[in-house]
């Protein structure tokens, strides 16, 4: 089981990224697919999660409006849009295969993160 998650990078504050997870080894379908970030000297926080079951999303509420998590079923893929980005938003980004659309989990298949920098 392997992900990749893609797509950081500097912005300006205002801003818009679109991060993907990319997976090998395993079918996205059979997994609830949760993005995390972990920014310097903080503790992570789980951001949003798409169901296996039926593609409903959860948000946490620092990027509820301003992000939107997907998943192209087809592609075996997963992404993440990052708009109105802020400078907190600076962040080591991973996409999480698990089961269950738990935000604050620590489980699951964790990949390699991406790195998002937005400056002010």
């Amino acid at each position: 089981v392997q992900l990749q998650a893609s797509g950081g990078g500097l912005v300006q504050s205002g801003g818009s990224l679109r991060l993907t997870c990319a997976a090998s080894g395993f079918t996205m379908d059979d997994w609830d697919i949760r993005w995390v970030r972990q920014a310097p000297g903080k503790g992570r926080e789980g951001l949003s999660c798409i169901s296996k079951i039926d593609d409903s999303t959860v948000y946490a509420d620092s990027v509820k409006g301003r992000f939107a998590v997907s998943r192209d079923r087809v592609k075996n893929m997963a992404y993440l849009q990052m708009n109105s980005l802020k400078p907190e938003d600076t962040a080591i980004y991973f996409c999480v295969a698990d089961v269950g659309c738990t935000l604050q989990s620590d489980t699951g298949y964790w990949g390699q993160g991406t790195q998002v920098t937005v400056s002010s």
